[in-house]
């Protein structure tokens, strides 16, 4: 493995974007938290929406500590020795692990209403919720006083860059690519 980049952001911001751009374009291989999350949702038998995906995520940091989920997708990426993405970082401890790792991570962000609007687009369940539940949601994922809870704005504070994907698919492309022209020149 030579590149390790995390990923962290709000809500619909464009993780996933982000994700697709380095797949597609530099064959990064591509690990999430949310997918992982999601196979112990599928494993203990529960719904899987956006409550239940927190709720889970918080007690497996709980149990198994802070960098568990990342740890173990990390275990997982070794194995490829690809350039890597681990993607859905919300809590601190899986922002500095990633960090600890030697990789870099990039925030994502947007305006709260553009996010609304694409997190309905995607026609998910779990993001099938009106503007009022998509705020609270939102609030509920900031906890600034358990580092075993989600800290999205703390996450994003803590990122190497910070992508602002309000513009068009053209400027956020070129900002990815600003980004790891900067990391290739750190290397």
């Amino acid at each position: 493995m030579r590149i390790i980049i995390g990923i962290t952001g709000t809500l619909g911001a464009g993780k996933g974007s982000v994700v697709s751009y380095l797949r597609y374009w530099k064959q990064f291989v591509h690990y999430s938290v949310s997918g992982f999350i999601s196979e112990e949702i599928a494993r203990r038998g529960l719904t899987g929406n956006r409550d239940t995906m927190r709720s889970v995520a918080n007690d497996l940091r709980a149990q198994y500590g802070v960098t568990y989920m990342v740890d173990s997708l990390y275990a997982r990426a070794l194995v490829s020795r690809q350039d890597v993405i681990i993607e859905s970082l919300r809590a601190l401890g899986e922002v500095r692990r990633i960090k600890e790792l030697g990789g870099f991570v990039i925030g994502v962000d947007a305006n709260q209403r553009i996010r609304y609007e694409r997190a309905l687009a995607r026609k998910s369940v779990k993001d099938n919720i009106t503007y009022e539940k998509f705020v609270a949601q939102e609030l509920s994922e900031i906890n600034e006083g358990d580092p075993c809870k989600q800290n999205l704005r703390g996450a994003l504070q803590e990122a190497d860059t910070v992508i602002y994907n309000d513009g068009t698919i053209e400027d956020f492309r070129l900002q990815i690519k600003n980004i790891l022209f900067r990391m290739s020149a750190r290397a």
